[in-house]
């Protein structure tokens, strides 16, 4: 190991466990220190046969990773045999990319957003998304027709035009990660395929460890457990409690079956945290949803014997007042930390963004709404990359008065084009910049939107018939959507948009719609719905170093008040009533 650091019991298990492991790990367990390690184990390894593939979900940690370990000179370029990159970048390359797709000799193409498409198969008919419609039968998804208050015999016509669109994309090479997926399995399964592809791959890698494995979906657990079965030693290394990827097919239950699965003895855990306080690992931990059997975690970083206390703060109303963001702006002036380095991350942009007092709403029909809300986020840069999403939402605003994005998505529209380089960036940039809304200029909602049409009637495509006051149409929502910039630095962030980060200080807040059925959730196990929510609530305290405020609505006050009281040390709470 290196001579500069100094393992818990627990990671200098891991770092020299040499078979297969199910590895549960606390909130800042310093899982990337372990991983590198854990390299640098296997590398000094002598008769070692094999690189080591480093696969985990988001390109963040994929990033962080793969720096500590050039940094560390342990895998430097050309990094093969060894491989670091995301799960769906490691299925791209060894199970797609070499054998193209299934009856089709067109050289594969990934759109990531392939089933954001609309489905619209007479003029005038309602627009579904076609994500409802099966990818082999067209066959549209009972539930989701329920949610839009429809029945199959409604859609007679949208299935033909959804089986029609399925196809057509496999014809000329385009699927996204969900055919992927659907794609490697069929190989790993079939008798044909899977025994070459162990071959191949049991001689390219030594060992498989996959980190962040809350994040996987079913799917992702059996191409895991093919590896497992192939004899290959696999670390799955994960919090259980940070699953919020719910709505694009992640596990719950199925990651714990999945755990049970490996022998007593390949179950280990790291419960030392090295990234909070006390008063915030206790915190977290009440918001574990468990019979309390398991470990207990333990602040064990440099900020462990921080003194300032978990900062309860209950809102009147309906809905969150500025008063949040007010109240946390003066807590933070007693931390030597930078504003924006001190975020208020909720469930939604919405509800962050009101703590702060910014008017938000990006979901309009209305295109010169959307223009607006972009705009604004643009320059308030809501959350991290809230930047890059906004300048993408300007663009998008922009092919769509062009005429670019009717009969495809944004991302489809891009592969097509081929614009590598992003060309499109400058103009976008000073289109935001024209367009930043400053009282002093505009003295009413109709003046910004002159300026806008002004600005982008050069867009609209010659003799479509359609003026740009059509196009970009005023609407009374309009002005509660320009906003000046806030100027102290501070910004609203989503909990999914957090996770893997950690701040000096944080502000949660906890929507009155979502707060009863969550904490309902934690204290008796139902709602079974609300699980997803608690874990968010658990994913965004948990990213605070120094300082943590809850913001939840009165409703819950005497119970928050006893969940967080229970266990805590003196000093350890605070309550404040807003």
């Amino acid at each position: 190991m290196s001579c500069d650091f100094l393992p818990t019991p627990e990671q200098k298990a891991i770092v020299e466990w040499n078979g297969s492991a199910f590895v549960t790990a606390c909130p800042g367990a310093g899982k990337t220190r372990v991983l590198v390690e854990r390299a640098r184990h296997l590398l000094k390894a002598r008769g070692l046969r094999g690189g080591i593939a480093f696969l985990s979900f988001t390109e963040v940690a994929v990033s962080e990773l793969d720096e500590r370990l050039r940094k560390e000179k342990l895998l430097l370029p050309p990094t093969m045999p060894s491989f670091v990159g995301t799960f769906d970048s490691f299925l791209w390359r060894f199970l797609i990319t070499p054998f193209g797709i299934p009856g089709s000799d067109v050289k594969p193409r990934l759109i990531p957003d392939l089933d954001s498409r609309e489905v619209v198969p007479y003029p005038k008919a309602r627009a579904l998304p076609l994500k409802v419609f099966d990818r082999v039968s067209g066959v549209a998804d009972a539930k989701a027709l329920q949610r839009e208050r429809l029945t199959t015999n409604d859609v007679g016509q949208h299935q033909a035009a959804a089986l029609r669109m399925w196809t057509r994309f496999r014809t000329r090479g385009e699927i996204d990660y969900t055919d992927a997926r659907t794609i490697a399995l069929s190989r790993l399964r079939s008798p044909d395929t899977s025994q070459a592809l162990a071959k191949a791959l049991g001689a390219r890698f030594a060992e498989l460890i996959v980190d962040e494995a809350q994040d996987c979906n079913p799917d992702d657990l059996e191409i895991i457990n093919w590896f497992r079965k192939i004899g290959m030693p696999v670390k799955v290394i994960c919090d259980p409690h940070q699953s919020i990827y719910g709505f694009r097919g992640g596990v719950t239950n199925e990651l714990t079956a999945f755990a049970e699965t490996f022998p007593k003895q390949e179950r280990l855990s790291m419960t030392g945290n090295f990234r909070s306080s006390r008063a915030i690992v206790h915190a977290v931990s009440c918001l574990k949803r468990h019979d309390g059997s398991g470990p207990t975690d333990e602040a064990l970083g440099r900020y462990r014997n921080e003194t300032l206390p978990l900062h309860l703060l209950f809102y009147p109303g309906s809905s969150v007042p500025k008063s949040v963001g007010e109240y946390f702006r003066a807590l933070v002036d007693q931390l030597d930390a930078k504003p924006e380095d001190c975020p208020i991350v909720a469930a939604t942009r919405t509800s962050g963004a009101r703590a702060l007092g910014i008017a938000i709403a990006d979901d309009s029909e209305h295109l010169a709404c959307r223009l607006a809300a972009a705009v604004g986020a643009f320059h308030a840069s809501f959350d991290r990359g809230g930047r890059k999403e906004a300048l993408e939402e300007l663009h998008k605003i922009i092919l769509r008065i062009e005429g670019h994005l009717p009969n495809k998505s944004y991302r489809q529209h891009m592969v097509e084009l081929g614009d590598a380089n992003l060309t499109w960036r400058p103009s976008v940039l000073a289109l935001g910049q024209q367009l930043r809304y400053d009282p002093a200029v505009y003295a009413s909602a109709d003046m910004w939107l002159a300026k806008a049409q002004t600005l982008l009637a050069s867009k609209l495509p010659k003799g479509g018939g359609r003026t740009i006051a059509q196009v970009l149409r005023n609407d009374a929502t309009l002005k509660n959507l320009l906003s000046v910039p806030p100027s102290h630095g501070f910004s609203a962030r989503t909990i999914h948009s957090v996770k893997g980060a950690e701040f000096p200080a944080v502000c949660l807040v906890i929507s009155p719609a979502t707060a009863k059925s969550t904490f309902d959730f934690l204290e008796v196990g139902s709602p079974s719905d609300a699980a997803e929510e608690l874990r968010k609530v658990y994913v965004g305290a948990s990213r605070a170093q120094r300082l943590l405020a809850i913001a939840a609505p009165n409703s819950q006050r005497k119970r928050l008040t006893k969940i967080f009281t229970n266990g805590a040390t003196p000093n350890m709470l605070a309550i404040v009533q807003l």
